[in-house]
């Protein structure tokens, strides 16, 4: 084995050349310590000033799985009510999604006059009749006496029930649950699925087969007679009380020409703005600060905010929704455009310039042919951030289907809604994303380098 010796000399020549390595100050040494350190410190600052073991042991961790499940399913809440003659009267609610006159299979009228609610099949039942309620459920059943005025649960309530002074709660897990009170029985019934997603109960296509609908819209007679019923179905489809489809459309298609409007209206005054706000393009630093100082003002203040105002100014509706998106495009792709022109590559302006050309030809040939690609793709980017941005202000009351998907939410009960509506949207955002970024490669060449190869 061979082992190469460095001379002395030469150890201090190589030390001296390369002090970076040998002689590292502090900050060299510990920085990266001293920055894991520091963001430990700062983790354990943020949970004491969140109080974050609190607000996790305080959480209703179980209204995050109830609303999801909410999105994914409905249910129907037939009402046993006990008349003084001893027989059970079956009543839904208005707007029951099992129409006006129901007869489920799941709802069974016993020989003895009492009825039986198959909650989930035969293992988690509720039958109501002769004073008295049995129940059905994790394996087990129990009896409620209905003679007295208030329900009395016979025996020691299980954890899936709560009993309190003139009610019973019970809890019979995915499928559903009931409430017992004096003389009636409450039950909600969930189903996986939207229900009457097209027709909705007044439609005459209501609870009918798809064979069936399909061949009623292909060569079935006419139900109406001056329709056809591929345009009855189109219409009841469009204008389903239940679902809103029309009405939910109609504000997407107000979301993304908010977004695109608000968008446009910003480039337009942004691009002339940007020529003033740029050092090297305007020599006037007064009027560069003023104009970077205006752009730092319409995007400090938020879009949401925006929003608020122009909602007070000119009424709910998409005009303020677009006016919000104007004025902040108008400061963020001012910046944007104004750093762009700072940063172009002066040869050929100066080249231009030197043929004795006008200003706005200079601009024309020696500006704008760098710097266009660089203003198109950040303003492609921010169409497409805006269509999500125009969602969140719709909320405040600037029109679009935020406003739409807010008034869902606040009822607490449209929650498939509330689902439809944000597939609606994240389709939306997906496909403007892709048309955005296709748009972008195209435009800075990528594919044409590919194509290339």
């Amino acid at each position: 084995m061979t082992m190469t010796m460095i001379h002395a000399s030469r150890a201090q020549e190589i030390e001296e050349r390369y002090p970076e390595y040998f002689k590292r100050s502090f900050k060299q040494r510990f920085g990266a310590l001293m920055i894991g350190c520091g963001t430990f410190l700062y983790m354990l600052y943020a949970v004491w000033f969140f109080d974050l073991p609190k607000l996790v042991s305080e959480a209703h961790w179980e209204r995050f799985g109830l609303y999801m499940s909410q999105w994914v399913s409905y249910d129907v809440q037939p009402e046993l009510r006990m008349q003084d003659d001893g027989s059970i009267k079956v009543w839904y609610p208005r707007f029951s999604p099992l129409g006006d006159n129901p007869h489920p299979d799941w709802m069974v009228n016993n020989a003895d006059g009492s009825v039986t609610v198959l909650v989930s099949g035969q293992s988690r039942t509720v039958t109501a009749g002769n004073r008295q309620v049995t129940i059905t459920g994790h394996g087990e059943t129990y009896k409620v006496d209905m003679s007295g005025e208030n329900p009395r649960l016979v025996g020691q309530a299980p954890s899936w029930m709560k009993v309190y002074d003139d009610n019973i709660m019970v809890d019979l897990g995915f499928a559903g649950d009931a409430s017992i009170s004096s003389n009636r029985v409450k039950i909600w019934k969930r189903f996986i699925g939207w229900p009457n997603f097209f027709f909705d109960t007044r439609s005459p296509f209501f609870d009918k087969p798809a064979g069936e609908v399909f061949s009623l819209i292909l060569s079935g007679p006419r139900i109406e007679p001056d329709q056809s019923n591929l345009s009855l179905a189109f219409d009841n489809i469009w204008n389903n009380t239940a679902w809103q489809h029309g009405d939910v459309w109609t504000k997407l298609f107000q979301t993304v020409v908010m977004a695109f409007l608000g968008t446009l209206l910003g480039a337009i005054a942004a691009f002339p703005l940007a020529f003033l706000a740029a050092r090297n393009i305007t020599p006037n630093r007064l009027l560069n600060q003023v104009l970077k100082r205006f752009f730092d003002f319409l995007r400090s203040v938020d879009m949401l905010i925006w929003a608020l105002f122009l909602t007070r100014a000119f009424g709910p509706g998409p005009l303020a929704g677009s006016g919000a998106i104007f004025l902040t495009e108008t400061g963020t792709l001012g910046k944007l455009y104004s750093e762009g022109l700072e940063n172009i590559d002066d040869k050929p302006r100066e080249g231009i310039k030197s043929t004795g050309a006008s200003t706005a030809l200079v601009h024309r040939f020696g500006v704008m042919p760098q710097i266009v690609p660089v203003m198109v793709s950040q303003t492609l980017y921010q169409w497409e951030s805006n269509v999500r941005g125009a969602t969140i202000i719709g909320a405040v009351g600037a029109g679009g289907i935020g406003l739409k998907l807010w008034e869902a939410m606040r009822t607490n009960t449209n929650w498939a809604n509330v689902g439809y509506m944000v597939i609606l949207i994240l389709i939306v955002v997906f496909l403007f994303d892709a048309a955005s970024n296709a748009l972008r490669s195209r435009l800075m060449g990528t594919n044409k380098a590919t194509n290339s190869h």
